[in-house]
């Protein structure tokens, strides 16, 4: 599988784009701010109906347009092609966004999500060790959702739930039947979510130990920890432990909305969180080694159908020999499309030329994006 053709309307500062892309390697060069990341955000968009930075809708739209719309022009493994659309909204324009599959749109947002598989390496992985679990429990979530659609299904049922929880907990005088329906359909869903997440989090940290052996060329080992309250309690215990606590807070304080991830490395005095004792280069070998675990588990759990993998940025704090290595791996038989951005053309160029293989190179301008020699 893979993206032929990209038609890109008013999203973000690209005014317009019609690019045609290599089944292999497509190399995307331009200076800081040009748009390239924002090239990549729109493969990215096609595939999860979103932006890969949680930016609300309205803010992909660029400057002083009412929308904007991305076409996406796929071949797949069995011959077949897929046209995907996604229009989005400046704010006060229209609520919600229109997606489409071979110009039949789709009942459900949801439908859509892992069709066409997708994993992107960012600058922005760095929130994954040093920002608020949240953002761990992100990348839970997109990696399960593109592979498991009853986990997307249960998720998104489970955050509705919450949501009108925490509005039902905001009143003054709480009804509590509608509070035990409310958490019956939570307790339900949640453990669902638990396993998926544990059984994903056991496979995931032997992946990434071998990912970072082999980028890093390091020794450390390194370990992922499913933290969640379920380990110890059922949804319905924490739920009723927490009753009181919940109707002084207005808003349900435990739950699996509430699961994180610690990502650790192992120093002389044992393992430690990555944020505390890896240098910038350690934290970027696992930052790769962690997205590439999760390109070889969404292939194995999708048939074997290669996700688009997005690299942006990768050179940034690693010495031009991992990254060569790197490149080298993910141009091997094991990966299919590729999208890889810097800043210095004659840098990338060189690297790639080293490795070989098919390539299409592009140019980025202060929005506007050529072919290039």
């Amino acid at each position: 599988m893979f993206l032929s053709r990209i038609l890109i309307t008013d999203f973000k500062n690209i005014a317009s784009a019609d690019l045609v892309f290599s089944d292999r390697l497509n190399c995307i060069s331009g200076s800081n701010g040009s748009g390239k990341t924002n090239l990549l955000d729109a493969v990215y968009s096609l595939s999860m109906a979103k932006s890969f930075f949680n930016f609300q809708d309205c803010h992909c739209v660029r400057h002083s347009r009412k929308s904007c719309a991305l076409a996406g022009f796929y071949t797949m493994d069995d011959g077949s092609s897929n046209k995907i659309g996604l229009a989005l909204y400046a704010e006060g324009e229209k609520e919600g966004k229109t997606m489409k599959r071979n110009d039949k749109a789709y009942k459900r947002l949801a439908d859509h999500i892992g069709l066409i598989p997708i994993v992107m390496v960012s600058p922005q992985d760095s929130s994954l060790i040093n920002l608020s679990a949240e953002e761990r429990r992100r990348f839970l979530n997109a990696l399960l959702s593109q592979i498991d659609r009853e986990y997307l299904d249960r998720l998104q049922r489970y955050n509705k739930t919450l949501m009108q929880r925490n509005r039902l907990l905001k009143d003054f005088n709480v009804q509590n039947e509608l509070l035990e329906v409310f958490d019956s359909q939570m307790c339900e869903n949640a453990a669902y979510i638990f396993q998926a997440r544990q059984k994903l989090c056991a496979t995931l940290e032997e992946s990434v130990q071998n990912y970072y052996s082999k980028v890093s060329g390091e020794k450390e080992k390194v370990r992922i920890c499913y933290q969640s309250e379920l380990l110890k309690h059922s949804m319905a215990e924490i739920l009723k432990k927490n009753l009181e606590r919940d109707k002084v807070m207005g808003f349900t304080t435990s739950g699996i909305h509430r699961d994180d991830l610690s990502f650790e490395m192992d120093s002389l005095s044992g393992f430690h969180p990555l944020k505390r004792t890896a240098s910038q280069g350690q934290q970027k070998c696992f930052q790769i080694a962690l997205k590439l675990a999760q390109f070889d588990i969404m292939k194995e759990r999708t048939g074997g159908l290669s996700p688009i993998l997005l690299l942006d940025d990768v050179f940034d704090k690693l010495d031009m020999e991992r990254v060569e290595y790197l490149l080298q791996m993910v141009s091997g038989s094991g990966f299919g499309q590729i999208f890889i951005t810097d800043s210095n053309k004659v840098r990338m160029n060189a690297l790639v030329e080293k490795v070989g293989g098919k390539c299409r190179n592009f140019e980025v301008k202060a929005g506007t994006i050529e072919a290039s020699e």
